[in-house]
């Protein structure tokens, strides 16, 4: 199933998103989390939402930096209240805290509720060109923290070997959800559907063929729905559906 990102749309408020995923005929979300809009973290408020649109968040993303024990229960607890399946966490931020510590909560988490616990992919940063800014982000060592991952596909590189079929085929049996975009969280069919050395058509009808049956999640720059014309943005939200439809819902 097509889930929409939040950050797709994050111009907007909360309430804005849910009606134009709504008219975009989007009947699940991503509900991407961050420190700035206070708004995400109401249950109450989000559920009411959620009610009046018929919309259901079935994903939330982490913010990716500065989280903690209490921050991590309070998303989980977030994620309960609003019937989530699967919580996507960014490896730990080098700042933040002990890699040990983290993974060792995330397993608990994982243990004592029904929710996926997913590791996300990040792209490769560095300070002073050495330290990594997250620890043990290696598509290896992402699979080894809960065994459930989510791949980010704006993110693999495209001029390493390690391109999302390789990725694909590293993460497969852990894969729970997939970011949908071309290179830079562009629309599929921007750069004409290229991203790393694979059509991204092509990977969604593999994605098919190996029976993958979690959640595709559109994760796409703002300017590039062209948020702030509403003709235009529904447009286009109507043409990724239709995309997903033909490449791999359809797909036989």
């Amino acid at each position: 199933m097509i889930l929409l990102s939040t950050s797709s749309l994050s111009w907007y408020w909360i309430h804005r998103i849910l009606l134009l995923s709504k008219k975009a005929w989007f009947d699940w979300i991503d509900l991407c989390l961050n420190y700035f809009d206070y708004d995400l973290w109401d249950w109450d408020y989000i559920k009411s939402l959620c009610e009046l649109t018929w919309i259901k968040v079935l994903s939330i993303t982490a913010p990716s930096k500065w989280l903690n024990e209490e921050i991590i229960d309070d998303i989980v607890s977030l994620s309960k209240k609003l019937g989530a399946q699967i919580i996507n966490f960014s490896p730990p931020y080098f700042k933040d805290i002990n890699a040990s510590w983290f993974a060792k909560h995330l397993i608990k988490v994982k243990s004592e509720t029904k929710i996926s616990i997913s590791i996300k992919n990040v792209e490769p940063e560095f300070l002073l060109l050495v330290i990594p800014k997250y620890k043990n982000s290696s598509l290896l060592d992402i699979k080894k923290i809960t065994w459930d991952t989510s791949l980010d596909l704006s993110i693999v590189d495209n001029w390493a070997w390690l391109d999302i079929i390789h990725s694909h085929k590293l993460l497969w049996t852990s894969l729970k959800n997939i970011y949908l975009s071309d290179k830079d969280w562009a629309l599929p069919w921007y750069a004409w559907w290229w991203i790393s050395n694979f059509p991204l058509e092509s990977f969604l009808m593999k994605l098919k063929t190996t029976a993958y049956n979690w959640f595709i999640s559109l994760k796409v720059n703002p300017d590039d729905l062209w948020v702030w014309n509403e003709e235009l943005l529904l447009q286009n939200l109507s043409n990724i559906i239709e995309y997903y439809k033909k490449y791999y819902l359809n797909y036989k």
